[in-house]
């Protein structure tokens, strides 16, 4: 785990201290990437309304499946910019896809380490 400390140095016991120096930055993703990351959410709400909200957590050997998928829309998006079923970027599908996969492969690191 990170060393927790306040960016002015401020001791943590002392008032105006926010112990957030090594943090991420998540407002810098949101604001760079917004195009993007509203793209990807448009992917998962296709992906909610076509099968279930978030029944994309339950499909069986999900790591193989969506990098097999991620790899399709990779391979689509060199040819055609958008997808002829969703009418969304290929590269947005294949972002989503990309995230499902490290998704998993993150939770199957916390799960390594619980045991």
């Amino acid at each position: 785990m990170a060393k927790q400390e306040d960016p002015d140095g401020i001791d943590q016991h002392q008032a105006g201290a926010k112990l957030d120096s090594h943090k991420p930055k998540v407002d810098l993703m949101l604001s760079g990437f917004s195009r993007a990351l509203l793209a990807v959410a448009e992917v998962t709400t296709y992906g909610a309304n076509k099968y279930t909200p978030k029944g994309w957590q339950e499909v069986k050997d999900p790591i193989a499946r969506y990098s097999q998928a991620k790899a399709r829309h990779m391979m689509q998006g060199y040819t055609e910019t958008y997808d002829q079923e969703s009418s969304l970027h290929h590269a947005a599908h294949e972002a989503w896809n990309a995230l499902a996969v490290l998704e998993f492969i993150i939770r199957g690191e916390e799960d390594e380490k619980t045991r």
